[in-house]
């Protein structure tokens, strides 16, 4: 394989899986042929692009700013393309990244209508509770809740969420129902990896409480969070719509309702200099059509059948 273009191609998936062979694989060509590929590159730029030892693959720092740059080039390269040809045909990879609840009870469910749409295009998910690198990674676009922690990157909100306190009818029968925020300091409390050990503040009116919660079990995960709750195991803080399903179900039931947890925002980020991808903005705009169809706000007894729409109930109506 000696075209420059796909030497370039080669580079990239080297880049982000940080392995020859598992490139090499994606690809379905030989290692030798992308090792060739990759050192044929650096003769013709006259530069090291990636540091090799027997364990680990990592980028120079010549390789990360050609990385970014070359990325950019060759999606602008497939846009060109594809405009030329007149098609509006998406095509190629979407690489999407969120958050393992998320991922699971919203995206997952709806990510058929998508693609059925779509049918020539291939799409990459990939589930972490922890922020990823959009460019290293090559992501795409990222579903992120919560501050937006890089300021230079390019967002889009897409909605917000109310912050609740819910807890298995187990876990009240044995701790007690919490009356007040300050009775949360004795119980177990499974919050973010951030606030464990730390503070919560409340507000109802004028009114303004702030209490250290912790839980002797640290989950990594919302999704675990949710799990432990409902397993009776303390009262987990987390989004509406994120443990709604189990609210309607009645194996969690909100405490301290009257007290504003605050929210959590929604965006679609980007990477910045990077001109978003055709499918990713496609995405981005199918994905708000959808949670338009969510309920505004959940009901506030969380009793078995009750009308609460969980996140990932691609039916659900529209709000009133």
């Amino acid at each position: 394989m000696t075209d420059r273009v796909d030497a370039m191609n080669l580079f990239i998936r080297v880049a982000r899986t940080r392995s020859f062979s598992v490139a090499a694989r994606e690809c379905g060509v030989s290692q030798p042929t992308v090792s060739r590929a990759i050192a044929s590159l650096e003769r013709e730029l006259g530069v090291a692009l990636l540091a090799r030892t027997p364990r680990s693959v990592n980028l120079t720092e010549a390789g990360a700013a050609y990385f970014s740059r070359l990325e950019i080039a060759l999606n602008a390269l497939d846009e060109a393309a594809d405009a030329v040809r007149g098609s509006g045909v998406l095509s190629g990879t979407l690489r999407i990244a969120t958050s393992s609840s998320f991922g699971q009870r919203v995206v997952i469910p709806r990510l058929p209508g998508f693609m059925a749409a779509h049918p020539q295009l291939r799409v990459t998910l990939q589930l972490e509770d922890h922020r990823q690198d959009l460019i290293s990674q090559g992501i795409d676009v990222a579903l992120r809740f919560g501050a937006l922690e890089d300021s230079s990157a390019v967002a889009r909100k897409m909605r917000s969420w109310p912050r609740i306190a819910a807890a298995s009818p187990g876990y009240l029968a044995k701790a007690g129902v919490p009356q007040n925020p300050a009775d949360l300091a004795s119980c177990q409390v499974f919050a973010s990896p951030a606030n464990n050990g730390a503070g919560l503040t409340l507000r109802k009116g004028s009114q303004v409480a702030s209490v250290k919660v912790d839980c002797r079990a640290n989950v990594s995960t919302n999704e675990g969070r949710i799990a432990a709750a409902v397993a009776g195991m303390g009262i987990v803080i987390s989004t509406s719509g994120s443990c709604a399903q189990e609210i309607a179900d009645g194996v969690l039931v909100r405490v301290l309702e009257e007290w504003d947890l605050g929210q959590v925002d929604l965006h679609a980020v980007y990477a910045v200099g990077r001109q978003a991808k055709p499918a990713a903005r496609a995405f981005t705009e199918f994905l708000l059509a959808e949670l338009a169809r969510l309920p505004r706000h959940q009901p506030r007894l969380g009793k078995a059948g009750s009308s609460a729409v969980a996140f990932g109930n691609p039916g659900s109506a529209p709000p009133d």
